[in-house]
Order: structure tokens, then sequence, then C-alpha cells
């Protein structure tokens, strides 16, 4: 398990800006490539499947984890993709939750 993914999601009490760039560099680097930093503002991955079960199931797996965490993205499904876009509604920005919630998504099965 990666260490990240072993910390707590935690709401940003007292939080008001989003992290710097500097920080957000070095957290993308913990949760790996396939997650994309937009604009310093959000992180986005994309999975892709042989169908829209596969697809789905992975949805509800990711959706299980975000209720269980207390950290809800927003999921994107089609037929054969899911895309999850995460930040922080509260800073409009990026946290350490965020990247944590991340960690945590890559230890979903995707099959």
């Amino acid at each position: 398990m990666n260490a990240l993914a072993e910390k707590e999601c935690a709401e940003c009490k007292g939080q008001t800006e989003p992290l710097p760039a500097a920080e957000l560099g070095r957290l993308g680097r913990e949760i790996g490539p396939e997650w994309k930093i937009i604009r310093n503002h959000h992180l986005e991955r994309e999975w892709k499947f042989k169908d829209f079960r596969e697809a789905l199931d992975f949805t509800n797996r990711l959706g299980e984890l975000a209720e269980k965490v207390g950290h809800h993205p927003d999921i994107y499904l089609a037929w054969g993709q899911v895309k999850v876009t995460l930040w922080t509604h509260k800073v409009d920005g990026l946290t350490e939750a965020d990247f944590i919630f991340a960690a945590k998504v890559n230890e979903v099965p995707s099959k």
C-alpha cells in the first residue's frame, strides 16, 4: 500500500487556500503519472474497460470508497470508460486530502 493511501482523508479544517504548485508536484509524484494535475486546480485520471458492465462495476467500487472516506469526486461513466476528477470545493483547488483519495483510488481493483 502507498504511504499516502494509508492516511485518512480529513476535512480541510482551517485551510482556506489550495496547495502551492511545488507541493502539488511532490504529491503528484506520489500518486503516479496516471493522474494529471490540471491547471494546478484539480486531478484527473481515466480508465478504459472492455465494456459498459466493467466500467459500471468499477464506478460502483469508486462510489463505495468515496462514501467510506467521505471524499466525493466527480465520476464520468461511459461505455468502456471511467474518468475521475477531484478537487476540494471548499478551497476551490487541491488539498492533501485530494491526493490521499487519489492514492486510495489507485488501490481499487479495476477488474
